[in-house]
This record gives C-alpha cells, sequence and structure tokens, in this order.
C-alpha cells in the first residue's frame, strides 16, 4: 500500500471517541495524550493498544511557514518516507500544521486479548471513572496509526484556531 492509499484508509477509518475537552495552550509546549486503538492485523480477535502523547512545541530553529516537523511517527523506518516527502505530502493536500514540532512518544505498545469494541469499552470507562479530560481514545487502522493520530491532531488545531486567535490579538493589546 502506497503513502496516499493509507492517508486514504485512514480518513476513512479513524474516529475519535472521546477527544481531549481543553484546547491547546497558545503560547507553551503541550502535551497531547493518546490512546490508540486497532484491530490487530496479525492475532484475529485481538487489539493493538498504543498509549502514546504528541508533545507540541517551538523547533530550536524558525521554520518558514508550513513546515511542521513530525518526529516519532516512524515514516522513515515503517513507511520509507523522509520527512521533507511527508511536509510535501500534505502541502499538496492544502493541509497545513503550524510550523511547530510535534514530536509523538509512544509510552506502551500492548496486545490486548479481547475484541476492539470490548476493549474500546473499557478504556471508556477507564478515562470516565479517572475523570480524565485529558486523554483521546482514538480508533484507526493497524497499518496507518500515524496518520490516525495526525488526523487527530489537525482536529484538534482546528478547534483551537478561534481561541488561538484571540489570544494573539490579546497579547498584541497588550
Amino acid at each position: 500500500m502506497n503513502i496516499e492509499q493509507m492517508w486514504e484508509k485512514a480518513q476513512a477509518k479513524t474516529e475519535i471517541i472521546r477527544g481531549r475537552i481543553r484546547a491547546l495552550p497558545t503560547f507553551a509546549t503541550t502535551r497531547v495524550q493518546y490512546i490508540f486503538l486497532a484491530e490487530s492485523a496479525v492475532n484475529e480477535g485481538s487489539t493493538v493498544v498504543r498509549n502514546g502523547k504528541v508533545i507540541i512545541e517551538k523547533p530550536l530553529i524558525l521554520l518558514p511557514e508550513d513546515l511542521p516537523q513530525f518526529e516519532g511517527f516512524d515514516f522513515e523506518e515503517d513507511l520509507e518516507v523522509e520527512q521533507a516527502a511527508m511536509q510535501m505530502f500534505f502541502l499538496m493536500r492544502g493541509i497545513r500544521f503550524p510550523s511547530l514540532r510535534y514530536n509523538n512518544r509512544v509510552d506502551t505498545l500492548d496486545l490486548e486479548d479481547e475484541s476492539l469494541s470490548k476493549i474500546i469499552e473499557k478504556y471508556k470507562r477507564e478515562l470516565e471513572q479517572k475523570e480524565n479530560v485529558n486523554t483521546a481514545l482514538i480508533i484507526g487502522p493497524e497499518d496507518c496509526w500515524q496518520f490516525s493520530i495526525i488526523l487527530y491532531m489537525a482536529n484538534l488545531i482546528s478547534r483551537c484556531i478561534k481561541g488561538d486567535i484571540m489570544n494573539i490579538i490579546g497579547k498584541i493589546k497588550g
């Protein structure tokens, strides 16, 4: 499967079961926690569970507009696609991310011997019991998990744009 097919598959099959409630801060480094669930392609009837976070921060050097840095998404290893090619891939499709560094860190990668639907319910209950409003619960295809996480990030960023503009104007008026 090529990168275009993977992107389309992720778009069609990614579902945000439960999103982060708080908006992203405009001027601060942010940790966006997630639990990503997928049906196992190898062990039928099992579910792959990725528990991780994307750290969104200003890069150490100033970047041109529309050149985000994606780290930890394993594009080079899993998809054999370089960073610049991914930036161009998104740019050619009109998908724009702020020129920030998006550093994905998978804390745990587990295989649970239950169906996806049972694991979804398990994690929904767990997040509700802990009153965790900062961790997203996302489902998608195992073989293009990176795109599912990026789709979630794009959704979260677009949801925060209005607030970011108001915060920037407020800072300018100071």
